[in-house]
């Protein structure tokens, strides 16, 4: 009976449905608006304090270790009269002429000259005369040079650079004794000229390999009265790889080769060709060369050392150095002459070995102050002595020591104030031992003294200084027997201002205490003498 009913009823409801107007549109009709929003979430507030400000003016510590050149021990050479002038470097477009006169006739000629931009490319000339004439009999000298030097950067990563310069050199040797003998001109004159070359090519950056190489060649001729002639060939061929920016190996081919023709005619020929394989390790603090030369002299085998290492504190102020070193030296006629302008042409050439070993330490205290202090032994196989003739001694004879040895000390010392005031001043102390074949280190000096200073007074005035000293070499007597000469003090000083712009003044006292001292046995020097001139200054504007 209920499910009959249920069925009438959805029967009706249905049937209700239908009837219904089916003509009108549908739509939804909204009672009331909803308005959705978001609850506001809580916010961090950063009340950050501002630093206090800080008024002090902040002090900035630069470390910049100081730079020092090792060499081993070769003497040198005392020359009173020469102006000396640094052409080594590239000069900034700056081109000038500097002329003067002094006491003694002596003309004095300078000048430079600079073609190029300095970054591409570049040329640079240069020449210099000076001249003069003592008090004593046959005192005379003169000097004149010219010099090229040029370099050219091809591509981005590699640079040419080349030298070429002549030089003639004149003197008369007017240390007999006494006065009054009497020789042929041509045996008191001394003549050397002087034709020298190089060439050498450098990658400017690493390659992508981490490789650096910079050959070199360099050949000279030289000469001297009446007809001896020399030629000296050189060549360096290093390349060098670097690790990881610590480590670096190199492998550098090195060679010499001395073609020497005396007035005999008869050629005398020395050389010696080295391999030098060695390690780098650098690092802020620590500096290590490992090392060997093998190297072939004449055709004998001789093995040298190559180890030098550093070892500094975090500063740089302080610099713990030691190192054993060893090489060959060519003693040619031009080396030996310049040493000593007053010897016979040698009948040969011969060779020297140099060992040394040494230990020291260098660095800066201040940032203006700067020193370094070096011990050391050497070794001298044929070491060359300069034994003054016996009859008038006018000439010295060079003899050759088979083996000398050495106690070397030296010690530098350095002010510097920017480019207002500079002083550096060094000493080289050398105690001779084991002479057993000559009586003396004829000819060598056992102390040197030099101090130079550079002072900026005014914007416009320079002021020049420079103090030379020596002790006591040894000389033969003409009983044959030695001698020691007097110790000497050399002081000199300069003196340069403008007066318009570019032009100069300068004025050159050489020898103030008029200390007539000989480096060579009856060969004094020129006393006081005065030079004195202009300086016409071209400068070229920078593009």
């Amino acid at each position: 009976m209920r499910t009959s009913f249920l069925i009438v009823l959805s029967f009706i409801s249905l049937t209700v449905v239908r009837a219904q107007d089916t003509t009108r549109k549908r739509q939804v009709t909204v009672t009331s608006a909803f308005k959705p929003t978001l609850k506001e979430a809580a916010k961090i507030n950063f009340g950050a304090t501002p630093p206090a400000s800080d008024t002090a003016r902040p002090r900035l510590q630069y470390a910049i270790p100081t730079q020092n050149l090792q060499f081993a021990y070769q003497p040198g050479t005392l020359k009173p009269m020469a102006l000396s002038v640094d052409t080594g470097g590239k000069w900034d477009t700056w081109n000038y002429a500097k002329l003067g006169y002094g006491t003694q006739k002596t003309p004095y000629i300078e000048a430079g000259l600079s073609i190029g931009d300095g970054r591409n490319a570049g040329l640079n000339i240069y020449g210099q005369h000076i001249s003069s004439q003592g008090t004593n009999k046959n005192q005379s000298v003169s000097d004149t040079k010219v010099e090229l030097n040029g370099f050219v950067r091809t591509g981005q990563n590699m640079e040419f650079s080349g030298r070429f310069g002549v030089q003639d050199e004149s003197y008369k040797k007017y240390g007999s004794m006494p006065t009054s003998l009497v020789f042929p001109a041509d045996s008191l004159k001394v003549n050397y000229y002087t034709m020298r070359s190089r060439l050498s090519l450098r990658n400017i950056n690493r390659t992508e390999l981490g490789i650096s190489y910079s050959p070199e060649v360099r050949v000279e001729v030289f000469g001297g009265y009446p007809s001896n002639r020399e030629t000296n060939s050189y060549i360096n061929l290093p390349v060098r790889k670097t690790f990881s920016g610590r480590f670096e190996a190199e492998l550098a081919l090195e060679g010499g080769l001395t073609s020497y023709s005396p007035n005999t005619k008869r050629n005398e020929q020395s050389n010696y060709f080295t391999v030098a394989p060695s390690l780098f390790v650098k690092t802020t603090g620590l500096y290590i060369q490992a090392g060997i030369k093998p190297t072939w002299e004449n055709g004998a085998f001789r093995m040298f050392p190559n180890v030098m290492g550093e070892l500094s504190s975090a500063d740089h102020r302080l610099t713990l150095m030691a190192g054993w070193i060893g090489h060959v030296r060519i003693n040619s006629f031009q080396s030996l002459a310049s040493y000593n302008p007053w010897i016979w042409a040698p009948s040969a050439i011969n060779n020297s070995r140099i060992e040394e070993v040494y230990a020291g330490l260098k660095g800066s205290l201040t940032d203006h102050f700067s020193y370094q202090v070096k011990a050391g032994v050497n070794k001298f196989t044929n070491q060359p002595l300069f034994l003054n003739d016996t009859v008038s001694g006018k000439s010295f004879q060079v003899v050759y020591e088979p083996e000398l040895k050495a106690i070397n000390v030296h010690g530098e010392l350095g002010y510097t104030v920017g480019e207002t005031f500079s002083l550096k001043t060094g000493l080289t102390v050398n105690k001779y031992a084991g002479v057993d074949v000559y009586d003396k280190p004829w000819g060598l000096l056992p102390i040197e003294f030099t101090t130079n200073i550079r002072l900026q007074i005014l914007k416009d005035l320079y002021l020049k200084s420079d103090l030379y000293a020596f002790s006591s070499p040894w000389y033969r007597t003409k009983a044959e027997g030695s001698g020691k000469l007097p110790g000497a003090l050399d002081l000199s000083a300069g003196l340069e201002f403008a007066v318009v712009k570019n032009v100069k003044l300068w004025a050159q006292f050489n020898n103030i205490l008029n200390n007539q001292y000989e480096r060579w046995k009856q060969y004094p020097s020129y006393g006081f003498n005065f030079l004195g001139g202009v300086v016409f200054s071209f400068a070229q504007s920078k593009k």
